[in-house]
């Protein structure tokens, strides 16, 4: 005798998901949470140019990320900046590595952090392998990517160019409060009703 399936059929969730796909969408609100990946890049960037053609009415990006892939953070900061809706970005959890380059698309004054967001910069790390010649041209690249990061931090924030290559150095971990007097974020925020006061 067969026993039977007791598996839900996968359409069982499928409603539930596509109502909050819905509701996100009307709300205006994205969110970037996990590693930075190039397959979130392209979802991301979708959803944006999608919010965008829709109005040009703000969109509230909330960020929580350890960062990723460098490349594909400079994907989602230059749809961000790319597109013609004001964006309001909000940090919480952490938001480190390619997710402050990200979270840096916007202008200072739209961008905010929940009081227990965590921050982190630091210049780019890769795994250089294979033949000399080749880890020579990849240790030339992050030479490349760490002084283009720098450069947008210091653009960004306000800071010297030559405090911020210091400060990415290494590890440069900022709480919320610290993240406002370096300049990452314009303000500490509790709710969401807070960002239209701005």
């Amino acid at each position: 005798m067969d026993t039977p399936d007791t598996t839900p059929p996968s359409s069982a969730t499928e409603p539930r998901t596509s109502y909050l796909e819905e509701k996100a969408f009307k709300s205006r609100t994205l969110l970037i949470f996990g590693t930075v990946t190039d397959v979130m890049a392209a979802d991301v960037a979708r959803r944006l140019i999608a919010l965008d053609a829709d109005s040009a009415d703000p969109i509230d990006v909330l960020v929580s990320s350890p960062g990723g892939h460098l490349e594909s953070g400079d994907a989602i900061h230059d749809i961000l900046r790319f597109i013609a809706a004001p964006v309001h970005m909000v940090g919480t959890g952490w938001v480190g590595s390619a997710a402050t380059h990200l979270f840096l698309a916007v202008p200072r004054a739209r961008r905010y952090c929940l009081p227990n967001t965590r921050f982190l910069i630091h210049q780019p790390s890769g795994g250089a392998g294979g033949p000399a010649s080749d880890i020579a041209i990849q240790a030339r690249e992050i030479v490349k990517a760490r002084e283009r990061i720098a450069r947008t931090i210091a653009r960004e924030t306000g800071k010297p160019l030559e405090d911020v290559l210091v400060d990415i150095e290494r590890d440069r971990w900022l709480s919320a409060e610290e993240a406002v007097e370096y300049g990452l974020v314009s303000r500490i925020i509790e709710r969401k009703t807070e960002l239209r006061e701005a």
